[in-house]
């Protein structure tokens, strides 16, 4: 190998740590800023109590987001990423009792795992979505008509009961996030401290049978 090879490996190499680097100081800051901004609200969040929840100086914190502002709708944009992966790329093909039995027990973990962030989302839809007005007016109407219109391909090939499609998916939404919202409620009441794997599965197990029988799918509803 010349020289001028080994050299080009090693700047490579270079930017492919710097580039881990920096992916892993961003989702840093992204979960240390929604445990504060869920804890604190976007008003009593700041930018300082981010970089110490993150172990990170202040600078490094404004080195990726300019102001608190950028940064909240950063936390948002990811939280609403993960919660619809489960029903991006489906299609009249699909089989929905797959469909649906993934992305419940998809929201289910998430919801269990990462409470803070549906928590975090409940507060910004409670105070009337100052940061996603114009995302709820615009996105994901457009993303919840091309579901419902997949929903509603699937019912005329026979392959489920014939439901209100948007009313589906709000219910698996609100079903779903109760036990994130809700946590220390459910907690509480059911003397655990917290959601262990087998409690996981069993919610799992009980919310998708339930709306998959309500859908008509895995058996009939009585």
């Amino acid at each position: 190998m010349s020289l001028g090879s080994v050299r080009e490996a090693i700047e490579s190499d270079k930017k492919y740590k710097s580039g881990r680097i920096r992916e892993k100081n961003y989702q840093l800051i992204l979960d240390a800023a929604t445990a504060v901004f869920a804890q604190h609200g976007y008003k009593g969040a700041s930018m300082m109590a981010i970089a110490e929840a993150a172990g990170l100086p202040k600078a490094n914190i404004h080195y990726y987001f300019r102001n608190k502002s950028l940064l909240y709708s950063a936390v948002l944009e990811r939280i609403i990423a993960e919660w619809n992966q489960g029903l991006e790329s489906i299609s009249p093909q699909d089989d929905p009792g797959e469909v649906l039995a993934a992305y419940t027990a998809s929201k289910v973990r998430l919801a269990c795992e990462q409470p803070l962030s549906s928590k975090l989302f409940a507060s910004e839809i409670i105070a009337g979505a100052p940061y996603l007005q114009n995302y709820i007016r615009t996105e994901l109407r457009a993303w919840l008509r091309a579901k419902s219109q997949v929903f509603e391909a699937w019912m005329g090939q026979g392959k489920m009961r014939s439901v209100d499609p948007s009313l589906l998916i709000f219910m698996i939404w609100s079903t779903t996030q109760h036990y994130a919202d809700f946590e220390t409620q459910v907690l509480l009441a059911t003397n655990r401290r917290e959601y262990d794997e087998e409690t996981i599965e069993r919610i799992t197990e009980f919310v998708t049978g339930m709306i998959l029988r309500g859908c008509g799918i895995g058996g009939t509803s009585s």
